[in-house]
């Protein structure tokens, strides 16, 4: 009995080692379910019934912290945000997309609440009780009429914070079921997947296997690697899930300049997702799960930076509202346009310009890296680096216009025709430029950009400056 003991224990052992065994539990540990378990189906509304008012008027005081309150109740209607806003520059006649109109919206409901002048002379300060007609207008104009950009914000002489306002009302709206359903099917998917594309483990693999194989046929490149859970690199790169399902060759660009660059870097295969499309519904609790998800992901990999890809939404997220969200971070945070424009000032490329010749660029700043990130002048270095014939839209930097694609707007398709309208002013500043090339760090940038040009009859290409440097590089 001992020996039969022995041989079996023996004969399970060699199993438990042998090839087949191992490569069956690789494929279990790649077949992991990513995302929440089960499956969340958040229930949206066609219309608003007085149940949900009656809720809504019950979330209200738990959106209101100090800037929503500020927002609210700071603003003196002196119309100098009426000039800042995409809206309103495009669609100059229809005067309710006026910033401080749209954001009336919300601000009446709120003075009927907690403006003493509301409450006795209502008339006087335009407040108004919560309504079926009012809690439309709020719909239409807070999900379709505004992308957070925040360009009015500073234009505004109170501070009133737009972003912040939209949003906390949005997240009302959200939590009794009035949300566009397309937007709220995108925060689902993500939740439910682990990224909003539903992109499964073994297939993200398959495909940045892939890639890494299409970048060694480039010449220079045949040494060049994309690692996949490469533990204690330095940086870890996160990407838009539009990269791996449709733009794989941006995925290629950056892995380009990351190895020209000579960087120790990786790429998750578990949770790589960088947007968070709850910054757009308004639902905190899910921003979190979201961050939360990449923030263990660098402690699982200790790895030294998170690296946003380039995605606008995405950036801030990562850079400036996760540590709101998870408690504070203890790694480093940076981008990609960030690390292109620290190695090109520090020499590490060998770059030809000549290869850009013949074409004429401009440079698109994302509402979310620009204004409400603060990355300007990194974009012009990388740019200015790797061609010769660069211009500027006129309205630039922390002051230009939002594209019309941000906020969640891309996800809206009941909006888009306003969308595309709205996008008429930087539609028209690019013509103004001459540029056939429009660069830009933002996938939702790109598919408006992309919208926008061809809408307006505008004989443009949209690239983004990883895709920009690339081809520049000498190897």
């Amino acid at each position: 009995m001992n020996s039969e003991k022995n041989i079996s224990e023996e004969t399970m052992a060699e199993v438990a080692n042998s090839p087949l065994e191992k490569q069956a539990e690789e494929q279990s540990k790649v077949a992991e379910k990513l995302g929440m378990p089960g499956e969340r189906k958040w229930p949206t509304k066609t219309e608003f019934s007085p149940e949900m008012l009656a809720e809504m008027e019950k979330i209200l005081p738990s959106k209101l912290n100090r800037i929503v309150q500020t927002s609210l109740a700071g603003c003196v209607h002196c119309g100098l945000c009426s000039d800042a806003c995409h809206y309103t520059a495009s669609i100059p006649d229809d005067k309710t997309l006026l910033p401080a109109y749209k954001a009336d919206r919300f601000r009446k409901w709120y003075k009927s609440r907690y403006d003493w002048l509301g409450k006795v002379f209502p008339s006087f300060v335009g407040a108004k009780p919560l309504s079926k007609e009012l809690a439309d207008e709020m719909y239409d104009k807070l999900w379709g009429g505004c992308t957070m950009c925040r360009r009015c914000t500073f234009n505004c002489p109170m501070g009133v914070d737009y972003g912040m306002l939209v949003r906390a009302a949005r997240g009302i709206m959200c939590q009794v079921g009035r949300v566009p359903q397309n937007l709220q099917d995108t925060v689902d998917t993500h939740y439910n997947h682990g990224n909003n594309m539903a992109v499964p483990r073994d297939e993200f693999i398959e495909t940045i296997e892939w890639i890494e194989e299409e970048l060694q046929s480039e010449d220079g490149c045949e040494n060049f690697k994309i690692p996949v859970d490469k533990h204690g690199a330095k940086y870890i790169l996160t990407l838009n899930p539009r990269e791996p399902k449709y733009y794989p060759l941006t995925i290629q660009a950056s892995a380009k300049v990351l190895n020209a660059a000579g960087a120790d870097f990786t790429i998750s295969s578990r949770y790589w997702d960088l947007t968070n499309y709850a910054m757009f519904n308004g639902i905190d609790p899910d921003a979190k799960i979201f961050a939360q998800w990449l923030f263990d992901e660098m402690k699982r990999l200790d790895v030294e930076y998170l690296v946003a890809g380039e995605c606008g939404h995405g950036y801030r997220g990562i850079r400036w509202e996760m540590a709101n969200w998870v408690g504070g971070v203890p790694f480093k945070i940076t981008s990609m346009m960030e690390l292109m424009a620290q190695w090109v000032q520090e020499g590490r490329f060998k770059l030809d310009k000549s290869v850009h010749d013949g074409k004429c660029f401009t440079y698109h700043d994302s509402c979310n890296i620009a204004r409400s990130g603060g990355v300007l002048e990194e974009p012009r270095i990388v740019i200015r680096a790797a061609v010769n014939n660069f211009v500027e839209m006129e309205h630039n930097r922390e002051d230009s216009y939002c594209c019309g694609g941000g906020g969640g707007a891309l996800a809206m398709p009941e909006f888009a025709p306003r969308r595309i309208a709205a996008g008429k002013i930087k539609a028209d500043e690019i013509r103004a430029t001459g540029a056939n090339v429009v660069l830009q760090s933002c996938h939702n940038c790109t598919d408006q950009l992309k919208e926008i040009c061809h809408h307006y009859k505008i004989d443009a290409k949209v690239m983004n400056l990883a895709e920009l440097l690339s081809e520049a590089l000498v190897l």
